[in-house]
């Protein structure tokens, strides 16, 4: 340990006493450092004959960031910039390529955080989509700690730009955490800090995830839960610092608790395999780690007690994953291919060696790869190295999934099988666990510029170039590209004039044609750019099976048999004529939905058969400015006077 401890506080004095029995122990084990702690041990200076009284040494002032610092994270922003340029050239009118759901989702939640700051609405659920039924947000990643403060953005700009603003800061700002906390209190070195904050910012899996899931990628708390978790091995204070973690728990859980539960498992791991090796360490790391995650557990409990309860227990709860993600499993070939968002990625050629193209978490390259296990080998002799690889193994080999396959051949049966029902795990996508072994790579990386460039040879210059030619191997064909995108009808501008609001009142719905189901999200884009002011059905979000409160999750909710009808016929253009029991059944589905105004834009792909098919159910439709209206009040409505629509 240095003079300053990692969390830039001065030890106190030391009596005299005391200094030669010091001495001796830290020529030991030093089991008093904290078992992250990654930088060498001082050495240890001959006991002073006669100690002098001294005053205690005034506290280090806070280092700011100087010119380098800021020059790094300005690096990283304009890296962040460029992979998600394309978006920005249009943020209303692009979208991820392939799939498009998960943005719309997100925008959706954007627009309920407003309503939550500005309404003062339940934070935690909504029935705004899927009425009436609803859906618990809790139990959807609803990403309060990223909407609450991008309410001024959505606000002015709306929910798409905000959108596209999370992702950018989402990268950059992991890349810039990571940096951070592995300059300033871990290694201590900044050419190594900033290789693995490149790396643990722009790695193919956060580049997957980008154009889908800010709420993934956005891992800016993790280095600093990974460094106060570990300060709680030797702290002090395990009052102060169990709080401090416990408040960073709660943040975390609010961005995603997937990433919150992968962070806390890897760094059980971690630990296990560090305690293993030096089962010294535990005899004083076990008394303030103790106490600091009871303080912990008992204030991030607190804090989390009734969110965890309405996402467990309250409306709209499930109990597992869909069974369409929970065999989700990285195949063996993808650990050593380049991901489809980097320099010398395939996109096609990638196509069966993940689940999907958002779920691209490995793909680290042939020269990633070899270099990594490079890296284990020459440093094997380090405890630390061996706890990393260790971590990164477990976690590579669950990532597997279910059954471990090579080049989309099944081979054997996979670890996960084991593991895939019990309780937390059964909510967790398998494949993802790849993202932790990206992360102790990036670690590895740093470990190993910091030895290289510290080696005492004659010709540093060409120790410097041999470092940067194999970084430039292990880094250049995974490097970020930007995102790929497609064009997306724009909101129709019956929506943005606000058109709608003479037919829709407040427990009334406004029904998109086809109606929102997981692929296709327009109808939600809709409601976000209209500050969620109106109700709509359907929608894409996990749920119980049928809407039984604790059933297994699927995606979407209730089966409609008038949605699934809108569906095909968008999907096909074959418009089939009904009969009076499809007739009568649609027509109970939009009462069940309290259907004020059905939507079809004039520009829909199959608008006619479409139409068509509309107008069996609910009559001749009206054009009015770019969309097909059917006014269907009167045909929804119970008896009795006609609700008032509302201006809001």
């Amino acid at each position: 340990m240095t003079s300053t401890d990692l969390r830039g506080e001065s030890p106190p004095a030391v009596d005299a006493r005391h200094v030669e029995s010091h001495a001796v122990a830290a020529t030991l084990v030093d089991a008093t450092a904290p078992l992250g702690d990654l930088r060498p041990a001082p050495p240890t200076a001959p006991a002073p004959v006669e100690a002098t009284p001294s005053p205690a040494p005034a506290p280090r002032p806070r280092r700011r960031p100087d010119r380098r610092d800021l020059a790094v994270y300005g690096l990283f922003l304009l890296t962040a910039l460029w992979v998600t340029s394309r978006i920005w050239a249009d943020p209303a009118g692009r979208v991820a390529s392939l799939y498009s759901s998960d943005p719309a989702q997100v925008q959706f939640f954007l627009a309920h955080s407003v309503r939550v700051v500005l309404h003062g609405e339940f934070p935690f659920y909504t029935d705004q989509f899927n009425y009436p039924d609803g859906v618990n947000l809790m139990a959807n990643t609803a990403i309060l700690a990223l909407g609450i403060p991008m309410v001024p953005v959505t606000l002015l700009f709306g929910p798409a730009v905000s959108f596209v603003t999370l992702v950018t800061l989402g990268l950059a700002g992991t890349a810039a955490a990571w940096y951070h906390v592995l300059s300033r209190h871990v290694l201590r070195h900044r050419p190594a800090a900033l290789v693995a904050g490149w790396f643990c910012g722009f790695s193919p899996a956060m580049l997957a995830h980008a154009n889908w899931h800010p709420n993934i990628i956005s891992q800016f708390l993790l280095p600093f839960l990974v460094w106060r978790a570990l300060v709680l091995t030797r702290t002090t204070r395990p009052v102060r610092d169990g709080a401090l973690l416990a408040l960073l728990v709660t943040v975390q859980a609010f961005i995603n608790e997937e990433i919150l539960l992968f962070t806390a498992l890897g760094i059980g791991v971690f630990l296990l395999a560090m305690l293993a090796q030096q089962p010294a360490r535990w005899r004083s790391a076990w008394r303030p780690l103790g106490a600091g995650l009871a303080v912990c557990a008992a204030l991030a409990g607190a804090l989390l007690a009734y969110p965890l309860y309405v996402q467990f227990a309250g409306p709209m709860a499930y109990h597992g994953l869909s069974d369409a993600v929970r065999d989700y499993g990285n195949d063996l070939a993808a650990f050593v291919t380049p991901g489809s968002a980097t320099l010398g990625g395939n996109q096609r050629a990638n196509a069966n060696l993940a689940p999907n193209y958002s779920e691209e978490n490995a793909f680290f390259g042939w020269g990633l790869t070899l270099i990594a296990v490079g890296i284990v080998v020459w440093l094997r002799r380090e405890p630390l190295v061996r706890a990393l690889a260790a971590t990164g193994l477990f976690f590579a080999v669950l990532s597997l999934g279910e059954r471990v396959s090579w080049w989309d051949r099944d081979l054997v049966t996979g670890p996960w099988q084991l593991l895939v029902r019990l309780p937390l795990l059964d909510a967790v996508v398998p494949t993802r666990f790849g993202m932790i072994t990206s992360v102790v790579v990036g670690v590895l990386l740093a470990l190993a510029v910091r030895r290289a460039l510290a080696l005492r040879l004659p010709d540093r210059r060409t120790v410097r170039t041999l470092t940067s030619a194999v970084l430039a191997v292990a880094l250049l064909p995974i490097a970020p590209m930007p995102l790929q995108v497609v064009s997306r009808p724009a909101v129709p501008e019956f929506i943005t004039s606000g058109r709608w609001r003479p037919y829709v009142g407040a427990e009334q719905t406004l029904v998109p044609v086809p109606v929102p189901s997981m692929g296709n999200t327009n109808g939600m884009r809709w409601a976000a750019s209209a500050n969620l002011d109106f109700k709509i059905p359907g929608g894409y979000f996990l749920a119980p099976r049928n809407g039984n409160t604790g059933d297994p999750g699927q995606f979407g909710g209730r089966p409609s048999g008038f949605g699934d009808l809108l569906q095909r016929v968008s999907k096909t253009g074959r418009a089939d004529r009904l009969d009076e029991r499809q007739r009568r059944r649609s027509l109970d589905e939009l009462r069940h939905w309290r259907a004020a105004v059905l939507v079809l834009p004039v520009g829909q792909p199959n608008a006619e058969p479409l139409r068509r098919t509309v107008e069996q159910v609910a009559g001749p439709g009206r054009r009015e400015l770019d969309v097909w209206v059917w006014d269907v009040r009167r045909l929804t409505e119970p008896r009795g006077p006609r609700p008032r629509a509302t201006a809001r």
